[in-house]
């Protein structure tokens, strides 16, 4: 003989319950990966913040640091660097190698973790070990690759800096001057301007 669960009893309410959530959050998931993010600018070409720190959603391409104590106290960017890729030029990419208009390239910033009692060389000893681990937020960047906005720039991208500070960043960008970040990129980067040297998730994506 079968016995039929009751709707209304609480185990079942409760188990359905964590399903929805479970549903839901996952389309939500989904959604913040599959949404296309169209940059927003002010009147007088400012670029906006993203709105949510939706690219935290965003597929991760690639991270390195380095630390002010192993580059005589001078780093450029003593941090972490954790880097982004807007998801509709994540999929265009992983097609075609290439990185289409309008892609979004994301760079989060983050302290070392120095507390008290940290290394000489910057590093601190951790239960993993010693090394470079992250602290908190310390600065945002984007990069915009747009032929229709930017087509006097070299390889019409352009680069907007949120502030090397701790959140809340600040909440509009200006686009910086070719010798901030042109000039590095022009000179140094493997593929159309990016660092994809760094970056193994964008090389082992790439078509053959």
């Amino acid at each position: 003989m079968s016995h039929r669960i009751d709707p209304r009893h609480p185990k079942l309410r409760a188990t359905l319950l964590q399903s929805a959530v479970a549903v839901a959050l996952s389309l939500v998931a989904a959604d913040a990966q599959e949404a296309t993010y169209s940059p927003e600018f002010t009147a007088d070409n400012m670029l906006k913040l993203p709105e949510g720190k939706i690219w935290r959603e965003w597929p991760f391409v690639g991270s390195l640091v380095t630390p002010n104590a192993l580059n005589d106290g001078e780093a450029p960017f003593p941090e972490h660097h954790i880097v982004y890729i807007d998801p509709a030029s994540w999929a265009h990419f992983k097609q075609t190698g290439e990185f289409r208009e309008g892609t979004v390239i994301a760079k989060e910033l983050t302290f070392i973790r120095a507390p008290d009692g940290a290394n000489e060389d910057g590093s601190t000893d951790e239960v993993s070990g010693t090394g470079y681990f992250m602290g908190d937020y310390s600065g945002f960047e984007i990069t915009i690759k747009s032929k229709a906005q930017f087509p006097d720039d070299p390889g019409n991208w352009a680069y907007f800096s949120f502030g090397h500070k701790p959140e809340p960043y600040n909440v509009t960008a200006m686009k910086q001057p070719y010798e901030a970040c042109s000039a590095c990129h022009e000179a140094i980067a493997a593929d159309d301007f990016v660092f994809t040297q760094f970056y193994p998730v964008l090389r082992a994506a790439k078509p053959e």
